[in-house]
């Protein structure tokens, strides 16, 4: 049954996908798997966005679909319990750009993780991560943005953090639809991520079991 899930998801097929999950979750089936074959399916989402082939309406479609399969994962990914927060991160959509749907996967594989997450939505203005960062002392920073305009707000929100002083304490990870090295050089963050898991993994790396 392996990548019937990454086809009923990326297909928009809803009743079909969340009846997949249904009956993976009942037979035992791990919810980490399938929360991967979720992201694989969202990251031909984007790029069926990105050729033309979908349109918002199938990107919002497809977010909401997701919200609703990540609601019947989160019981099963939680049973481990409660866990001591590791540490403190800020994540948000920056502004001129309001996809939620990258974003709210990371918040959401953070928590699970056990780290303490600020999420502060989408559209959000540079001065408001800055605020956020000298309210929390929080040590890392995620950026998300889909759209090509998103990468000059994410420089200026690490050019204001570092005009502040805040730049040296913190780690600032990138993430969205077109996002990569080049991109990570212009902006001047730390690292950019691929999918939730990638951040996760540089939390972890930069936080640790601090």
């Amino acid at each position: 049954m392996a990548g019937k899930l990454v086809k009923f998801l990326s297909d928009l097929q809803e009743p079909e996908a969340l009846d997949y999950v249904d009956k993976a979750l009942a037979k035992g089936d791990d919810a980490m798997k399938i929360l991967g074959e979720t992201q694989e399916a969202m990251a031909i989402v984007g790029k069926r966005f990105a050729s033309g082939e979908y349109f918002i309406p199938d990107l919002i479609f497809s977010g909401e679909l997701l919200k609703q399969i990540v609601q019947k994962l989160e019981p099963h990914l939680k049973k481990a319990g409660d866990v001591k927060k590791r540490g403190k991160v800020i994540v948000g959509t920056v502004a001129g750009d309001i996809h939620d749907i990258g974003k709210d996967l990371v918040v959401f594989m953070l928590d699970v993780n056990g780290f303490e997450v600020f999420d502060l939505g989408i559209d959000v203005p540079v001065q408001k991560f800055v605020d956020k960062v000298k309210e929390t002392n929080s040590t890392v920073v995620a950026l998300s943005g889909f759209l090509t305009l998103a990468f000059d707000t994410m420089k200026e929100t690490v050019d204001a953090l570092k005009k502040e002083g805040l730049r040296d304490k913190l780690k600032i990870m990138i993430g969205g639809g077109q996002i990569d090295d080049k991109v990570r050089t212009y902006t001047g963050a730390d690292a950019f991520g691929k999918d939730a898991m990638e951040a996760v993994k540089l939390a972890n790396s930069w936080i640790g079991g601090k």
